[in-house]
């Protein structure tokens, strides 16, 4: 049977960022590694990524790698991305998630019809994304516009951006997808048309898109533009180590 590439380069760009040697089971189950310079997670955290049936965790030392398996190994499968579940097993601190992981093949790909308005192109440090920062307030944060590395495109109405997207270039070839709207113009499918550009344009850089997604209506986007939803990231704080981090992840 020939190998799925989505879940085979979704499962290597977590692998990669893992920075210890550690996989996804091909049988399924958890496999958990100390490694204190993980991406899957802010330092000092343990970092948790499921995809399709197996997971990968990393943990910042050889002490709470063993604590985290014998945690972990009371769960099933389905709970290690879950933190209700996780805080009955481990003496969690602090979440950070979960957040669900979707990617997008070219030939799954549903580019969204423009409707009003169509996606302008901007640079990533253009200051009219900053005031969209400000409007969004509290959700800029996850959205992450700041960070991008890719232009900017955007969606106008009276001379203002009330929607835009792009992407931060990720290792692995990944193209890792920032989106926001302005909540005073959501639920017009603006999240669509700016995110359907942005992807078009990693597709054309020969990148994988990524979504990672908390609330459900981004996750709404992701999958009206055809994307598969292969897993989710989870990262903990055990009690007694570590101090609060803003992130989700934390990506070289």
């Amino acid at each position: 049977m020939p190998i799925d590439p989505l879940p085979a380069r979704a499962r290597g760009l977590w692998e990669g960022l893992a920075a210890a040697p550690v996989s996804f089971a091909s049988g399924g189950g958890v496999s958990v590694v100390a490694s204190p310079t993980s991406s899957l997670c802010p330092a000092g955290w343990v970092g948790v990524v499921s995809l399709g049936g197996a997971a990968v965790v990393t943990t910042p030392t050889e002490r709470s790698a063993a604590l985290v398996r014998d945690g972990l190994a009371a769960l099933p499968m389905a709970a290690v991305a879950d933190a209700d579940a996780v805080r009955r097993v481990l003496p969690v601190a602090e979440v950070l998630g979960p957040a669900t992981l979707s990617y997008a093949s070219p030939d799954a790909f549903l580019p969204a019809s423009p409707g009003p308005l169509a996606a302008q192109q901007l640079p990533g440090d253009h200051p009219a994304l900053r005031s969209l920062e400000e409007a969004a307030s509290e959700d800029a944060g996850e959205a992450a516009l700041g960070e991008i590395t890719s232009p900017a495109f955007v969606l106008r109405a009276g001379g203002r951006v009330v929607a835009a997207a792009g992407y931060r270039s990720w290792p692995g070839r990944v193209a890792h997808l920032s989106v926001l709207t302005d909540p005073a113009w959501r639920g017009r499918g603006f999240a669509r048309v700016a995110a359907s550009a942005a992807v078009t344009h990693a597709f054309a850089a020969r990148l994988l898109p990524q979504w990672r997604a908390r609330p459900l209506a981004s996750r709404r986007v992701a999958a009206a533009l055809g994307f598969q939803e292969l897993g989710a990231q989870l990262s903990i704080r055990l009690a007694g180590t570590g101090a609060a981090s803003a992130g989700v992840a934390v990506v070289p």
